[in-house]
C-alpha cells in the first residue's frame, strides 16, 4: 500500500479546530483523509467546509453531495455556504477564476472571525505552488509575487493554512487509490480556457522536458522569494520613516500640506536615498503603496531615472499619480480625480 502523503506538521497544534476546505477533488480528499489519520495523535477537531460556487450546475450539487456524505461518514461537522460566481464576476470586473477564489476566502476568514474554527486548511500542493510561480512570473511578478502560495497566512481571527504545500499531485492520487478513496473530477479542469489549465496541461510538461524537476524547481524559487522579500520588507519598514517626507519645502522652512482635495505626497531628499537600485526601487514602490498606487516596473525605472543628474522635471505615472524632480528632491503626488 502507498504510504499516506506527509502533512506539515509545524502548521498543527494540539486542540486546534480546523475546517478542512474540501471541494471534492483528489487534493482536498486526500487532505482530508490525511487530517484525520493524523487527529488523534495531535489533537485536532476537524470539520468540513465547502462552497458551491453556483457553476457547473448538476455537476456541482453532485460535488457538494459527495463531499457532504464524506463529511457524514466520518462524523464531521459540515459547513457549506453556496454563492453566485457569475453575478459576482461581472459585478466586479473579475475573471471567474478571480471571482470564486474571493468568494471562497471571504467566507474561509467569516468562519475564522465567527470562532467556528481556528484554522483553514486547503489543499494545495506543490504542483499548484509550480503553476502560480510560473503564473505570476509570465505575467511580470516581483518577488512578493514569485513568492507564490504561502504555507500559512495570518488572519485578522485565526489562519489558512497549506499542509500539502511540499507533496506533488501524483503522490496524493497514487494514496487515495491505494486506500480506496474515490473523489469528483471537476471537468472544468481541463478546459484550457483558463490561463492556469493551460500552464498545467500544456507549458509545463513541455518545460518538463528541459528539466524533468521543474514543479520543484518553480516550488523553491518560491521559497527563495518569500525569505528574500520578508527580508527587504523588515529593511524598508525600518528605513522609510526616516526617509519619506509629508508635503513640499516652503521658503520659511518646514513642509506645508497641499490643500488641494484629494491629494496626498510624499518627498524624498535625493542625497539621502540609498544607493543600492534595489533598495531604492524597494523604498520608492513603498511610498507609492502608502499613497495607494502600486507601480509595475516601468513606472518603477523612470522614477529611478529621474532620481540622475539632469532627468525629466515631471512625469506622469498612472492616471492618479505622478512625480516632480527638484535640485534636492523627488516627490510623489497623488491626486483622486
Amino acid at each position: 500500500m502507498s504510504d499516506m502523503p506527509q502533512i506539515d506538521h509545524r502548521l498543527l497544534r494540539p486542540g486546534m479546530r480546523v475546517a478542512v476546505a474540501v471541494s471534492g477533488g483528489a487534493d482536498s480528499v486526500a487532505l482530508l483523509r490525511a487530517l484525520i489519520e493524523a487527529a488523534p495523535q495531535i489533537g485536532l477537531v476537524l470539520s468540513v467546509a465547502h462552497v458551491h460556487h453556483g457553476i457547473r450546475e448538476a455537476e456541482a450539487d453532485g460535488d457538494a453531495e459527495f463531499v457532504a456524505a464524506l463529511a457524514a461518514g466520518h462524523d464531521l461537522v459540515f459547513h457549506r455556504r453556496d454563492v453566485d460566481t457569475l453575478a459576482t464576476a461581472r459585478a466586479n470586473r473579475e475573471t471567474i477564476e478571480e471571482a470564486a477564489r474571493n468568494l471562497r476566502y471571504a467566507w474561509f476568514r467569516e468562519l475564522l472571525e465567527s470562532g467556528e474554527a481556528d484554522a483553514v486548511a486547503t489543499a494545495h500542493t506543490l504542483d499548484d505552488q509550480a503553476e502560480t510561480v510560473l503564473h505570476k512570473l509570465l505575467r511580470g511578478a516581483w518577488t512578493e509575487g514569485l513568492g507564490g502560495i504561502h504555507l500559512m497566512v495570518k488572519c485578522e481571527r485565526g489562519v489558512i493554512l497549506r499542509p500539502f504545500l511540499g507533496i506533488r499531485r501524483t503522490e496524493i492520487e497514487t494514496w487515495l487509490r491505494a486506500i480506496g478513496q474515490e473523489w469528483r473530477e471537476d471537468a472544468s479542469n481541463l478546459d484550457t480556457a483558463f490561463t492556469r489549465n493551460r500552464l498545467r496541461h500544456e507549458l509545463l510538461p513541455v518545460l518538463a522536458t528541459y528539466n524533468p524537476q521543474i514543479h520543484s524547481q518553480l516550488a523553491n524559487l518560491a521559497t527563495l522569494a518569500r525569505d528574500e522579500d520578508a527580508y527587504w520588507q523588515g529593511e524598508v519598514g525600518r528605513i522609510l520613516p526616516s526617509l519619506a517626507l509629508p508635503g513640499k519645502p516652503v521658503r520659511e522652512g518646514g513642509r506645508a500640506a497641499s490643500t488641494h482635495p484629494g491629494e496626498a505626497s510624499l518627498a524624498f531628499e535625493i542625497e539621502r536615498l540609498p544607493q543600492s537600485p534595489a533598495m531604492r526601487r524597494r523604498i520608492l514602490r513603498a511610498a507609492a503603496r502608502q499613497l495607494g498606487t502600486a507601480l509595475n516596473f516601468d513606472q518603477t525605472e523612470r522614477l529611478m531615472t529621474m532620481l540622475g543628474a539632469g532627468a525629466t522635471r515631471r512625469q506622469q505615472l498612472t492616471a492618479e499619480l505622478h512625480a516632480e524632480r527638484s535640485p534636492r528632491e523627488l516627490r510623489l503626488v497623488r491626486r483622486k480625480p
